[in-house]
């Protein structure tokens, strides 16, 4: 455990246990968050916990070791993956070495992955013969197909494929050739792409409170549970109007984890090979949309204050970044109408912005700033 020491609300904070998660690369990633997000979460004595948009499940994981009851939902299925890994898995580490040994020691296959991602180190170029850029060198795709398709054939439990794929994800994460995100890879092979594909057991733990792992749709999910607080870290579509819209959308950044899971062999299309379920108008999330509606208004800022609204619990924990489509006056007034706003906090320097404001909506111009992050804690009427 690493300890800090964090001020909130203007007042000395006892030290917090912040726990150790694991999880791949995401472009997304609340990992730097996470001890202003249990703090938060420990000044309100919440202990169920609900993470509706839980992606690499690192702030699940945190509050799942601290003990609370955590309701962890994604719309990914990769992310349910690990979910169910982390949060649902009984057993020790150990007994789940047997199954990575076996699954190490297979011999190479060329199928699937190989044929679509798959790329000769070509001196180090990862521009093949069809003209297309690579994630993966062919030696890790060849052990990749092997061992995915060994997955598939074994009498693995719901948990014991979770820890097995996850396992894989974690190792191709390793050696990829992206810069985080799969809507497009390098053209020059990364160094750590010559590694060889090796899988570790995941940092699997056990924990003492009441789990659940959800893939439904986050205003479904809202309606049937009650946790003490919400913490929600929605999509935002990018502010800015000339970037097109499928190159910030989460399907499209994370086609292959999805693809991995399904082992279903899709249609592709693009220079990406991207699964065509990760089209613009097959995939995108009304929290990533990038149009206004009649009233000028983003039509991603009426979807968050409709989850608000409908969310069955005390306390709401939402994050926000500057460069998201919502703009921060919109947001604001969203909470204002909704509940009373208890905190705001400004993530690049760790502090408590309403700790020297007149009035809450003396924020907004922080987020004039580039990448700023912002947390805030709703307390609804």
């Amino acid at each position: 455990m690493i300890l800090y020491q964090i001020p909130l609300f203007d007042e000395p904070d006892p030290l917090l246990k912040l726990p150790s998660t694991q999880s791949i690369k995401y472009a997304g990633s609340k990992l730097k968050l996470i001890p202003q997000i249990l703090q938060l979460a420990q000044k309100v004595n919440a202990k169920t916990i609900l993470d509706g948009f839980s992606g690499t499940t690192r702030v699940s994981q945190a509050f799942a070791k601290l003990g609370y009851n955590v309701v962890c939902n994604d719309i990914s299925l990769w992310s349910k993956v690990l979910g169910t890994c982390y949060l649902l898995n009984t057993k020790p580490r150990s007994e789940y070495q047997p199954l990575i040994d076996h699954l190490n020691a297979l011999p190479p296959i060329d199928c699937w992955f190989t044929e679509h991602y798959g790329g000769h180190t070509n001196d180090g170029s990862a521009m093949q013969k069809d003209g297309l850029k690579k994630p993966w060198q062919l030696h890790n795709t060849r052990k990749l197909d092997a061992i995915r398709q060994e997955i598939e054939i074994l009498n693995l439990s719901v948990v014991e494929k979770a820890v097995a794929l996850t396992s894989l994800m974690l190792a191709l994460d390793r050696v990829d050739n992206t810069l985080g995100h799969f809507s497009s890879y390098l053209r020059q092979w990364a160094p750590r792409s010559y590694k060889e594909l090796v899988l570790e057991v995941p940092e699997v733990f056990t924990s003492t409170g009441h789990h659940e792992v959800h893939q439904s749709d986050i205003f479904e999910l809202v309606s049937e549970v009650s946790p003490d607080i919400a913490y929600f870290d929605p999509p935002y579509g990018s502010n800015n109007e000339k970037m097109p819209p499928s190159r910030v959308r989460y399907a499209a950044y994370y086609h292959l984890w999805k693809s991995l899971i399904l082992y279903d062999t899709p249609k592709l299309f693009g220079k990406a090979k991207r699964r065509e379920d990760s089209s613009d108008t097959s995939s995108a999330s009304v929290f990533e949309e990038f149009r206004r509606n009649g009233d000028g208004r983003f039509i991603a800022v009426e979807a968050i204050e409709k989850l608000i609204r409908m969310t069955q619990a005390r306390w709401i924990l939402l994050s926000y970044s500057s460069g998201g489509r919502a703009t921060a006056a919109d947001l604001n007034d969203v909470m204002q109408s909704n509940g009373k706003l208890l905190a705001v906090t400004e993530m690049d320097y760790k502090r408590n912005v309403m700790g020297s404001m007149k009035w809450s909506h003396e924020w907004t111009p922080s987020t004039a700033k580039p990448n700023q992050e912002f947390l805030f804690l709703l307390e609804k009427e």
